[in-house]
Formats: C-alpha cells, structure tokens, sequence
C-alpha cells in the first residue's frame, strides 16, 4: 500500500495488518460496550455484537468502485502478489482488535465484562472493505476460524464464483449482495472494473443453492437508483434462482465517503423498507421474520424460525 493509503486509513481508525488486511472496529461494537445496544445481527443471527472482529483480508483490493459505498475507494490493486499467510492475519487481527479497544477500559460507560470479552472475539466479519475474496487463502483463514471455536461471516459482491464454488471450508454464512435489478444499473451503481461482472453474479446466483452452508441475499437499497417497487419482480427472479435461507433488504444511509457521490434524498425510511420487504416476501414466498429500525433493514427468512448461529 502507498504511504499515503497508509496515512489516511490509520486517520480513519483502522488497524492495518500486514501489506493487504485491516481491522476497525464497528460502531455497533462500540455502542455494545458503552451503551449495550446491538447490532442487527445479533437480533436476526445471534452473535455477539461486543466480540465481533470486523476485518477484511483486501483492505485495497476491489474489483467494484460501488457509489453507495461508505468506506474509503482508493483501490489501486485488483490482485494480490504475495498473499500474507492466513495464520498471520488471524493473530494479528486479533491484535489490532485487542490495541483498538484499550482505551474503552477506561470510560466509565463501559461494561467492564463485555471488554473483557470483547478481547477475545468470537466472530468474525469478513466484510470491513474491498471484495474479500480476491485473498486467495480465504478457505485456509476460515479453517483457522474455525478450529478457534470463531463463527465466519463472509460479504462478498459475488463475481467470483469459481473461488467459492472451491473453497473448503466456507464460511458459517455467507452473504451475496443483490444490488442491481438490471444490467444497466449494476454498470452505473457498482461501477465494475471488469467487464464481465454482471455475468458472474448470475453464475454466483446459481452456485448458491449447492453450497453447504447459510446464505443470505443482501440488499442495499437506494432511492432513485435501485428503489422501486417496480424492481420487485426482477428481484424475485433473482432470488428464487439462489434459494437463499435469508434475504436482508436494508437502506442505504448516508455517511462516510458515499457523500461524495450521494445525497440525504437517496436515503429510505426504515417504514419504505418495511413496506418493500414485505411485498417482496409475499412475491417470494418467504416470511417476514424480523426489524431493525435504528438500521432500517429487515429479515425474510425460508422458514419461520431459523436456528440461532452463535457457538
């Protein structure tokens, strides 16, 4: 990484891990430790929010330049010369995770058993920045996840097929993310630097259902962009075609760098997604099983109760 890319992501609170990794805490994480409120995904999943590891294994690697995207685009690399052994990020995460949350210690806010717990985390979300799986050992991290007794989340934009068709072990959930309806909005909402993007992501649709694991469709929702009641029918089609267990339809908000790019206007109401959300389960016949206001998302689910992730 250039020392400027360096310099600016140190700024922004993370911890950087080797040439290609970082860690930064989430804010969920944080209100978790002061405030005891959660993050969404204990409330559909289970995990725990204070012993979450945020982080990513590509901390520069993309092959998108999403508009929406609130985290810093100054991806200059699509492809890792020499990848960090697995091992190393893993310890290391830890570490940096560990050194972020010091001085939480110290805030009379703070829950003093949750920060002890919060030092050894057992979760991990591989989704910080960039498209993890342009690492090419991510299966081997996993393994190591694993076998530390750590539940693995992936987020993935879902152009590479091939790599989760083969991966072994894969994570304990995974998440594609469903942004475009069509062709033509994918090209000027995720703004590849490929040329065959779209056409992965159906193929990544297809794999889905094969995959031995929890999958969940994401959805970042955007007004005047990808929206629109009228987009329903194409969602559908899509998600029918991957037979997720989960579909999370969530709003865009506006914050960080996708400022630059967005305005308030383009940003839904938690009621406007309620209200998509339940017209796409009808459209799909899934259940509308759970909310989150304060993070305008909701959950659809195959069954009516799915079982709870944590370990």
């Amino acid at each position: 990484m250039k020392k400027t890319l360096i310099d600016r992501l140190k700024k922004q609170q993370y911890g950087l891990v080797g040439s290609h990794s970082g860690v930064k805490l989430c804010h969920w994480m944080k209100q978790s430790l002061l405030h005891k409120r959660n993050c969404y995904k204990q409330d559909f999943y289970g995990i725990q929010s204070h012993r979450c590891l945020q982080m990513t294994p590509t901390v520069n690697h993309c092959n998108h330049n999403c508009l929406f995207c609130w985290r810093y685009q100054g991806f200059t690399e699509h492809v890792i010369e020499k990848p960090d052994d697995p091992s190393f990020i893993l310890e290391q995460s830890i570490k940096e995770q560990q050194r972020l949350i010091t001085g939480f210690k110290g805030d009379e806010r703070c829950d003093l058993k949750r920060w002890e717990e919060a030092n050894k985390p057992n979760m991990v979300a591989c989704s910080l920045s960039g498209e993890p799986t342009l690492y090419p050992r991510l299966g081997e991290f996993f393994e190591l996840c694993h076998k530390k007794g750590m539940t693995t989340f992936l987020v993935s934009n879902g152009t590479n097929p091939e790599v989760l068709k083969e991966m072994d072990p894969l994570p304990d959930q995974l998440y594609i993310s469903l942004i475009a309806p069509t062709k033509e909005t994918y090209k000027k909402l995720c703004v590849p630097y490929i040329t065959n993007g779209w056409e992965k992501i159906q193929e990544t649709l297809e794999l889905l259902p094969s995959l031995d694991t929890r999958t969940v469709i994401r959805q970042t929702l955007i007004k005047d962009w990808n929206f629109n009641h009228k987009y329903i029918e194409n969602y559908a089609k899509f998600i029918k075609k991957a037979e997720p267990l989960f579909v999370e339809p969530k709003g865009y908000v506006f914050v960080g760098s996708s400022r630059q790019r967005m305005n308030l206007s383009n940003m839904p109401s938690h009621q406007e997604i309620k209200e998509f959300g339940l017209k796409l389960s009808n459209e799909i016949g899934y259940e509308f099983i759970n909310e989150k206001k304060d993070s305008r998302v909701v959950l659809l689910c195959k069954v009516k109760k799915p079982k709870r992730i944590n370990k």
